[in-house]
């Protein structure tokens, strides 16, 4: 199905900003999601098909590299420096390995889209 609207070729950091933001990577003026994850089937504003956007398994790809390079250091340092119990590394490490993997998760899945826009990918399996 071919979109009735065309993207028009930002630069490479406006789509992934815009992308990154959760707004459209063609307008960046509505929501790039309608739900966690789910990609709008349309685009509010300027009507760009986005719905048909597959960004498979790179996002948390890239969710695991930033999260990991944050939290590793982080923990090793920790240990280094107090020697705290296992629980309380647990207490600790736990919720912020979470809370930062919601938080990059769906910024690192529109900065994705926006990228797949930008170098004209269709987003299926047919290229």
């Amino acid at each position: 199905m071919a979109s009735t609207v065309e993207f028009t070729r930002n630069t490479i950091g406006t789509s992934l900003w815009r992308g990154a933001k959760r707004s459209c990577p063609n307008c960046g003026k509505s929501n790039l999601f309608a739900g966690f994850l789910k990609i709008v089937p349309k685009c509010a504003n300027c009507g760009l098909e986005l719905g048909h956007m597959r960004a498979d398994d790179f996002p948390p790809y890239i969710t695991i590299m930033v999260v990991g390079h944050i939290v590793v250091p982080s923990f090793l340092l920790c240990e280094k420096l107090w020697q705290p119990e296992i629980s309380t590394h647990l207490a600790i490490w736990l919720p912020i390995t979470g809370l930062l993997t919601f938080l990059t998760l769906p910024r690192a899945k529109g900065a994705v889209v926006g990228w797949m826009l930008h170098i004209g990918l269709r987003g299926d399996e047919t290229q």
